[in-house]
């Protein structure tokens, strides 16, 4: 039979003291309640002695603190596809808890009762075992955000979330100054005439990407060939061929995903980059290696978002911080090779 776990009445009898001051000096009480050091030495002395390690799940219960991090998507985090968009943001939320000394709970068996991620099981927030959490993912929940707001639940999102905006802070990237600083560059280069791909969706950071390319067009007065939606799979050769008809000289694509079947229906047309048509990404490219082009692009800064997220997570629960802080992290612009000039006469 296995020992049993030690308590903290077990503390208080090899230390020879009561039970609630040895709660108060693991709770780092002490100096709250005037007990000496002497007397916390011998206690933190017993608890090595007989093996104490804290439930820290309790302690959470109470309304205590015990440096755990919570981290929640309203939606799968680990996709099986080649391509994630959380990974970088996952590293960073690791290494941000790593340098604070903090330990990170992944929240997954929300997933599990009606096939929706939902935080309240039962009547019970499965958040609460940590001091706070990170909430990631495009879908929005904000009948759940509001009640742990009310709860007076403290968490952070990573990306921008304008509905729930006033409920808890966000890091986010500046999307729309990025892909305007894009624009720049290409007018710069002399590129008059730009076609813009994006995926369907309505996700809050392609929405802002799109308002980015709209300003940039009309502050530099770029005719916008096509504006279009595709999925996985849906980019066809005609389309390219149409827009370049119509004048265009580089295409910005939303989705890093699309810029592979990009380059497939460009080579089969025959039509060479950054000669006959300047390409460029909006996202970052997890891995350049297996790219079919060394593409220029966009790097979002999602490792430091998502170490940003637990340096502001921590400074709203000591009350450093407000809960309504927002942040934004600029993008980083690599030149790549597949945007050039224009061609001559084009």
């Amino acid at each position: 039979m296995a020992a049993a776990r030690p308590r903290q009445l077990d503390i208080a009898k090899l230390a020879g003291v009561s039970q609630t001051t040895v709660s108060l000096a693991l709770n780092g009480k002490t100096a709250d309640y005037g007990i000496n050091p002497e007397t916390e030495q011998k206690i933190m002395d017993a608890a090595r002695e007989l093996g104490y390690v804290p439930n820290v799940t309790a302690r959470a219960l109470r309304g205590g603190r015990n440096r755990l991090i919570g981290v929640h998507a309203f939606e799968p985090l680990f996709p099986t596809g080649r391509e994630s968009y959380y990974e970088e943001i996952l590293v960073g939320i690791e290494q941000g808890a790593v340098r604070a000394g903090h330990d990170l709970v992944l929240f997954t068996s929300i997933h599990q009762h009606t096939g929706q991620a939902n935080i309240f099981h039962e009547g019970r927030n499965r958040l609460r075992i940590a001091d706070g959490a990170i909430i990631l993912g495009f879908e929005q929940h904000d009948d759940e955000l509001v009640r742990l707001a009310d709860e007076g639940y403290r968490f952070v999102f990573v990306g921008r979330r304008e509905r729930a905006a006033t409920l808890g802070p966000y890091v986010s990237a500046e999307y729309a100054a990025a892909v305007r600083d894009v624009m720049s560059r290409v007018h710069a280069l002399g590129h008059r005439e730009v076609a813009y791909l994006g995926l369907r969706d309505r996700a809050e950071p392609r929405l802002e990407r799109r308002e980015g390319f709209r300003a940039g067009a009309a502050e530099l007065g770029m005719a916008v060939v096509a504006e279009t939606w595709a999925g996985a799979g849906e980019v066809e050769a005609s389309w390219i061929r149409q827009v370049m008809d119509g004048g265009a000289t580089v295409l910005l694509v939303e989705s890093t995903g699309v810029l592979e079947e990009v380059a497939e229906r460009v080579d089969e047309l025959g039509v060479d980059i950054p000669g006959d048509l300047s390409v460029v990404g909006l996202d970052s490219i997890t891995d350049p290696s297996a790219a079919s082009h060394d593409w220029t692009h966009l790097l979002v800064p999602r490792r430091e978002m998502g170490a940003r997220a637990v340096e502001l997570l921590l400074d709203v629960l000591d009350g450093r911080q407000e809960p309504t802080h927002h942040e934004r992290l600029n993008c980083t612009f690599r030149p790549g090779g597949t945007l050039g000039a224009p061609a001559p006469g084009v």
